[in-house]
């Protein structure tokens, strides 16, 4: 066991046993740099974090990675739920010297702190590789190392210092009115959000273009927001059995999410979501509210009424293996002896077909017709159809608790 063991986080708890020789954030760690005049590694990340875990696997589990890492750095372990602060400096290093962040963040820094080398995850190969090459930099030319530190600090400075302004800024229409226009150009007019992969769902942004389509009658604003939140909420994104959003969707249509759940996404959406309903009395956005708050007080509500910060993406499959979404995934033959004869229209509302289809013949829920639609195709009542989806969804749900309690 390492330094972490005496340490409260589960992120860091979950590299305890690494033969790296993690320390924490603290000031023996830092101070331990500058007298032995190393090269710190600060690796950052949070419990629930995949890519986190696989770096982990990969590097930290290894006795190769952790032999070249402990000869000559002190090595950190951060969870960014702990410090955020020191997150935030370090994030804004890396998006400086790469053009985007994300975690697991590692930082290569000199001695005192600042930064002179990071990224996010990294095979184990090209780790070795970074490690020894800013080794040997900084034993053979220390100076250049320094220079560029020197100047990366003065650019997280820079991007940092918010100034005061000298008159007070009046934000007009006429300044808002040419961004608007400009960020239309951006949406994705058939799913919803931006036109791009991976999708976040940024609800600041919806709540923004909800009150201000409302306030300057701008149908078009409108009727985008509506729909978006429409595919958000149709799945997979949206877990529509268990409540609650996954972190973001690495496709165009919201369907196969990055499967961890976030607390502070999903109570964003629940204020973004209580909008559209205010305004829309659309049915849906009150059950994506109802179904988030029931998921909230189940699932990341302690005894105390405190709350935990997020799920993790990875849980155990069939073979008892930690797996990125195998929780949520769906096989065709398990639906079919769950649902039996209501099988087949179940795969119309929720697409077991090739628009639902992700990969290892595993299925993620998502609509892309409403039950409106479904209903007046089979000549059945709408009412009908929300009846039996209500009861599908506690079927799969218990089968789920079921694993739950199995494991």
């Amino acid at each position: 066991m390492n330094e972490l063991a005496q340490e409260t986080s589960p992120y860091l708890l979950q590299h305890a046993d690494n033969p790296v020789n993690w320390k924490a954030w603290n000031t023996n760690s830092l101070s331990e740099a500058k007298e032995k005049n190393q090269l710190i590694i600060i690796s950052i990340g949070y419990s629930a974090c995949h890519w986190c875990h696989v770096m982990e696997h990969e590097s930290f589990e290894d006795d190769l990675v952790a032999k070249t890492m402990n000869a000559h750095f002190i090595n950190i372990k951060v969870d960014r739920e702990e410090h955020q602060n020191v997150d935030a400096v370090y994030m804004k290093a890396v998006q400086i010297m790469t053009g985007h962040g994300g975690w697991p963040l590692n930082i290569i820094a000199l001695p005192d702190g600042r930064p002179v080398y990071g990224g996010t995850y990294f095979r184990k190969e090209e780790w070795i590789n970074v490690l020894e090459q800013l080794q040997e930099l900084y034993k053979t030319n220390p100076e250049k190392m320094i220079e560029y530190a020197e100047k990366l600090h003065k650019g997280i400075e820079a991007i940092s210092i918010i100034k005061k302004p000298t008159t007070n800024t009046i934000l007009a229409q006429n300044v808002i009115v040419p961004l608007v226009e400009k960020w239309k150009k951006s949406f994705d007019l058939e799913f919803g959000g931006m036109a791009r992969a991976p999708k976040f769902m940024m609800p600041n942004n919806y709540n923004f273009l909800l009150r201000y389509g409302f306030q300057t009658n701008d149908t078009e604003l409108l009727d985008f927001v509506n729909l978006t939140l429409t595919k958000m909420a149709y799945g997979g994104l949206f877990d529509t059995i268990d409540g609650g959003f996954s972190r973001y969707s690495v496709d165009m249509k919201w369907h196969v999410p990055h499967f961890e759940k976030m607390l502070y996404d999903n109570g964003q959406l629940v204020s973004l979501y209580s909008n559209g309903y205010k305004l829309t009395k659309n049915p849906l956005f009150k059950e994506v509210v109802e179904k988030t708050l029931q998921f909230i007080s189940r699932e990341l509500t302690n005894k105390e009424g405190g709350f935990y910060c997020a799920l993790d993406a990875d849980s155990l499959n069939e073979k008892q293996h930690l797996e990125e979404g195998a929780f949520y995934v769906w096989q065709k033959v398990t639906l079919q002896e769950l649902l039996k004869e209501d099988f087949e229209l179940f795969s119309e509302v929720f697409n077991i077909n090739d628009f639902g289809f992700w990969e290892h013949e595993n299925y993620v829920l998502i609509q892309n017709k409403s039950l409106e639609e479904i209903a007046a195709i089979h000549q059945i009542k709408e009412s009908e159809l929300a009846s039996k989806k209500k009861s599908w969804e506690t079927i799969l749900f218990l089968e789920r608790e079921k694993e739950v309690n199995l494991d």
